[in-house]
């Protein structure tokens, strides 16, 4: 779908369909939604007077002007209550229009910005999110499946009639297209079956945004890491029939006077738990298991689009964990390439190896932060529920800090979570540093713990288990891979940037 920014107002339109909203309560409409009424002989009015257009959150109503403007018709999006308005509800709103859009065949669909007139939200931010959440909304996966295709809206365009604020309006609408750009690509690698998404995919993908956007890319092979003791990372990967790849990209790599920040992401291409295998109903979600990594890789997609003025350094250990005669085993131990020995309880807890390795590999770049996520645990599910939030384990209140405000602006949600040392004592072990589970109680914390070992420098742990996978798709996020992460880390760069 094209973004277009025209400086017209909405009724003069040439497009097909036009967007316009509606607070709760609200019974004779003003600004953009009042001018249509207007050129509409009072259409929304009647609609409000007749209790058929109450404004309230997500709902649509479709009005058809029968030659009164050149539009074909008229959507008004109910924006709910004011006093509970905020940018979320934008990308809501958005999301809710543009689906009723497609639905009604719209080709060129026009609107206004949600929000930055009697909503009083910054223009910039609620050009952002206006576009963000129509994009988001419009996301299809497509499937390698013998369908009809489905209905897409080809352009959207952003009126403003004010000349001040166009140019506000054009980059909050710019910002939210290479946000999307990310979040889709993260999407689709999540959706892609694991005889596709694997490791050497990944490491393609990671080319492909290199060579768009300038980065400098790394695939290190089996020799790679083994050069780099890499014992953890190597360990996952015996039982892999795929060749697993450790997947570095630089933006602004040499820019040593820039503030570092290093993204780890988990690259479990497929995750039949190994020796330790896991029960096969449901096992089929475990393609999820490189969320962490799609999630990187889609946030690079987004740094490198937007030009960020940071040292960003993403790192995707990627392989599969399988069964296979020369898997890792339960009572092996490893070492890791910090030195550190390590007892295997389980290899379903491959994750966490591959991640120690990775953070110890973050260390080289000299960061100010790193920030991993991970597909961890299905103890974060329990304790924070499927889809609602993601923990955050932190090392640093200021790390901490910024990440809950980007995820306040985002709405991508997480929790902080404890690095007590109680955990740190359950993966204890009598022939090795530290054990790589600590059992089914606490299992979260004990990951968290477990990889805090690794790390050296500022460090947030984000376990995203029980969201980078949706079952039902809601208002801009589809069902199958979510791209949870990418809008976060972004907003948190962006707000790292910001601060000088």
């Amino acid at each position: 779908m094209e973004i277009k920014i025209e400086k017209t107002a909405i009724q003069s339109s040439t497009a097909d369909t036009l967007i316009v909203n509606l607070f709760e309560d609200v019974t004779i409409p003003g600004g953009a939604t009042g001018a249509i009424d207007k050129a509409l002989n009072g259409a929304i009015t009647e609609l409000i007077a007749g209790g058929d257009l109450k404004g309230k959150a997500g709902e649509v109503a479709v009005i058809y002007p029968r030659g009164a403007i050149a539009a074909r018709r008229v959507m008004v999006v109910g924006l709910g209550k004011s006093e509970e308005f905020d940018l979320e509800g934008v990308r809501r709103a958005s999301a809710a229009a543009i689906k009723r859009a497609r639905e009604l065949n719209a080709q060129h669909v026009a609107t206004i910005v949600h929000g930055a007139g009697i909503g009083g939200l910054d223009v910039a931010q609620a050009a952002q999110a206006t576009v963000e959440g129509s994009l988001l909304a419009s996301y299809r996966f497509d499937a390698p499946k013998k369908k009809e295709a489905g209905h897409d809206i080809s352009s959207l365009t952003i009126t403003e009639y004010d000349e001040a604020r166009i140019a506000a309006v054009t980059a909050g609408a710019r910002t939210a297209e290479a946000i999307a750009a990310g979040v889709f690509l993260a999407r689709d690698l999540v959706n892609m079956p694991p005889n596709v998404a694997t490791p050497t995919r990944l490491a393609q993908a990671a080319q492909t945004i290199a060579e768009a956007h300038g980065l400098t890319v790394t695939v290190g092979d089996r020799d790679w890491a083994a050069e780099r003791n890499m014992g953890a990372f190597l360990a996952v990967a015996q039982g892999a029939g795929e060749p697993p790849k450790f997947i570095v990209l630089e933006h602004n790599g040499d820019r040593t006077d820039l503030p570092t920040v290093v993204l780890v992401g988990k690259g479990v291409t497929f995750d039949t738990g190994g020796i330790s295998i896991k029960p096969s109903e449901r096992m089929g979600d475990m393609k999820s298991d490189m969320g962490g990594a799609a999630a990187v890789l889609g946030a690079m997609e987004a740094v490198g689009r937007l030009n960020i003025p940071l040292r960003v350094i993403g790192i995707t250990p990627a392989t599969e964990n399988m069964p296979d005669a020369n898997a890792y085993r339960p009572s092996d131990i490893i070492t890791a390439s910090n030195g550190k020995t390590i007892e295997i309880i389980s290899t379903d807890a491959e994750g966490r190896m591959i991640l120690a390795d990775a953070l110890v590999h973050a260390e080289t770049f000299q960061p100010d932060a790193v920030i991993d996520l991970a597909t961890l645990t299905g103890a974060c599910v329990i304790a924070l529920g499927g889809g609602v939030a993601a923990g955050i384990f932190c090392n640093d209140d200021a790390l901490r800090d910024r990440l809950l405000a980007a995820s306040d602006a985002t709405y991508e949600r997480i929790w902080p979570l404890p690095l007590y040392d109680d955990y740190r004592r359950t993966i204890n072990s009598d022939v090795a540093d530290m054990k790589n589970s600590g059992g089914r109680f606490g299992g979260v914390g004990t990951s968290a713990v477990f990889l805090r070992e690794f790390t050296n420098y500022p460090w947030a742990h984000l376990d995203i288990a029980g969201m980078a996978l949706a079952e039902r798709g809601k208002d801009y996020t589809p069902t199958g891979g979510t791209g949870f992460g990418v809008r976060l880390l972004i907003a948190y760069l962006q707000g790292l940037a910001a601060k000088g």
